[in-house]
């Protein structure tokens, strides 16, 4: 049951060249009682080959307009397809690479929409449909085994549909395999815009959702174990510590903060300590003492003892403070024990430090720590002043979204984090502590081989991983950089995956490109966007990559190491309720 459009006239290495039939250029076929569609670019043909059919796709057609005279007839021009083989059939089923070449006279016929569906279907991949070939209307079930299990990537401008075919990807997945998942891997989406916070990917009572903001301190927060936001590396992705001055002065506040964290009042006892050791010292430091008199100021201590640390003097020559009195005569606090433990010592144990929130403890111990630094010589002040501008600058937002536990918090099956209202400066550090806490979680817990897995989903992935920021030093823009690529390089082995969703590939460093496994290709029409995609996915052949620019609407090109050859699919619209909240305005509508 076969319609011939042509032989084998020609084959030039894996180029092979037809002489097409007059009846091939119908655009439809119809053959006892089954659809065939005719011949043209993109399309997918059958070349006979003794008892294999070699599948070939069509590359191109032109006329040779020479007069021949071909079975007795003369012929002015010959319509001629040129062909490359992308595998074969055997035993009815399709394998892909080039194992069989045509020979010259072989006959070429149509593929009908069974045999173009086995094409690209595997048997474990049914019910997994998300959409249909845009040529062949036909309907694909894309293999979830081979997808999951990978790191891809969803590229599109803006209004190409990437959401949708990101939301309807993990629809289909939690619609029909959520029993299964639920009791081996979890779902992380960072949701830049607020766009997967209602109905979208499963039901409410399915997912949990956390509104992140910073406009107001009573909204939800991300849970952090008290043991991972007081580390060094935690803290200096949160304030963007150098690696040479900053992150070491951040040790030694950990370190000395787990010495005495047994006692409950330490860091109270730590204030009291700092009191006795800046006014009592045989070496004075007058930069230590305005250390401590904003330290005060912080703390919100009594007037009185604000009033006694603004009477402190130091006078070169002299060797401690002293205590200008009321009457000009001075005490030097160093000897005059009584009077230090009458003034200060008994005035700043009242100060109660107990029952603050993690950023506050972070401030003050930062405060104490650097006084310290600085009595001992132990440390440049000007380089650590950038970092202690920034906890007083963006504590108070990161407390609003970010709260520090010491109980165990389990993540639910699918957890969405918006990230909507919060700012930018949180929005670009924020998402690396989320992905950081996941992956060092995972990473321990995991077996090897792994029992479980865990699935990160960043939309709007430019936002974080851009190479392209000029508002960051380099250094700290390397380290953001360099978390991700080792989630991406490593993770795989840990049972880890990324899925990424951009409108600008050409921003994302080309570490984590090159290591996405499988490609989702919306349209795209930046030539920096192109570029990259043709360097990189080796998968990508040229007549996929040059329709790219000129996708309709929820089209895309589909392929990667899980896919035999790309596929062009229309993705299915999701109903009203589950689309992401990313919508064209309908102005018409809006302003009538």
């Amino acid at each position: 049951m076969t319609i011939a459009i042509g032989e084998v006239i020609a084959v030039v290495g894996i180029e092979v060249t037809l002489r097409a039939f007059e009846s091939s250029n119908l655009e439809t076929h119809f053959y006892k009682g089954h659809r065939y569609k005719g011949v043209s670019i993109r399309e997918f043909i059958a070349i006979e080959h003794g008892f294999r059919d070699i599948v070939c796709i069509v590359e191109g057609e032109y006329l040779d307009e020479r007069n021949i005279e071909y079975e007795g007839v003369q012929q002015r021009y010959i319509r001629k397809l040129k062909v490359r083989p992308i595998g074969y059939f055997e035993a009815e089923k399709f394998k892909d690479g080039i194992k069989f070449l045509p020979k010259i006279s072989d006959s070429a016929r149509l593929l009908s929409e069974a045999e173009i569906s086995r094409i690209f279907e595997r048997q474990e991949s049914k019910n997994f449909a998300i959409g249909t070939l845009l040529k062949e209307g036909i309907e694909i079930s894309l293999p979830w085994q081979r997808i999951f299990n990978t790191h891809f990537g969803i590229f599109g401008n803006t209004g190409s549909g990437k959401s949708n075919t990101l939301t309807k990807l993990f629809t289909v997945l939690f619609d029909n395999m959520f029993d299964k998942i639920s009791k081996k891997s979890k779902f992380i989406f960072l949701d830049f815009n607020g766009e997967y916070t209602a109905d979208q990917l499963a039901d409410a009572n399915r997912k949990k959702v956390i509104r992140l903001s910073t406009r107001a301190s009573s909204g939800d927060k991300f849970h952090l174990p008290d043991s991972e936001f007081w580390d060094a590396e935690t803290l200096g992705i949160l304030f963007q510590a150098t690696a040479n001055t900053q992150r070491p002065f951040l040790r030694r506040l950990i370190t000395g903060r787990a010495k005495f964290i047994s006692l409950s009042d330490s860091l109270s006892r730590y204030i009291v300590s700092s009191f006795q050791k800046v006014l009592c010292s045989k070496e004075p430091k007058p930069e230590a003492l305005e250390l401590l008199k904003a330290l005060a100021r912080d703390l919100g201590v009594d007037e009185s003892l604000l009033g006694a640390l603004n009477k402190v003097g130091f006078k070169k020559g002299n060797d401690s403070f002293h205590f200008i009195d009321g009457d000009g005569s001075w005490k030097y606090l160093s000897s005059n024990t009584v009077f230090y433990t009458e003034t200060f010592e008994n005035a700043a144990k009242q100060i109660d430090a107990t029952g603050i929130g993690g950023f506050q403890e972070l401030q003050i111990r930062s405060d104490l720590q650097i006084i310290r630094d600085v009595l001992y010589g132990s440390v440049q002040y000007e380089h650590i002043h950038p970092l202690l501008r920034r906890i007083d600058a963006m504590k108070d937002d990161f407390a609003k979204v970010v709260s520090v536990s010491s109980e165990p918090i389990d993540s639910e099956t699918i957890t969405v984090i918006s990230l909507r209202d919060c700012k930018q400066d949180v929005k670009k550090i924020l998402p690396l502590l989320i992905a950081k806490h996941f992956y060092e979680k995972h990473k321990a817990n995991v077996s090897s081989p792994p029992d479980s897995t865990m699935h990160v989903v960043i939309d709007e992935a430019h936002n974080i991983l851009s190479q392209q920021s000029v508002r960051e030093s380099e250094s700290w823009k390397d380290y953001r950089l360099e978390l991700f690529e080792e989630i991406i390089k490593e993770g795989r082995k840990f049972g880890m995956f990324i899925t990424l969703a951009s409108q600008r590939p050409a921003d994302i460093s080309p570490t984590i490109i090159s290591q996405l496994h499988n490609f989702f290709i919306h349209r795209l029409v930046n030539d920096r966007d192109l570029a990259l995609l043709e360097n990189t996915v080796s998968t990508l052949d040229s007549v996929s990559r040059s329709q790219i620019p000129n996708l309709p609407q929820g089209a895309c090109v589909i392929t990667g190491t899980t896919f035999d050859i790309p596929m062009l699919v229309q993705v299915d619209r999701l109903p009203d309720n589950k689309k992401p909240d990313s919508r064209d305005v309908e102005l018409e509508e809006l302003w009538s």
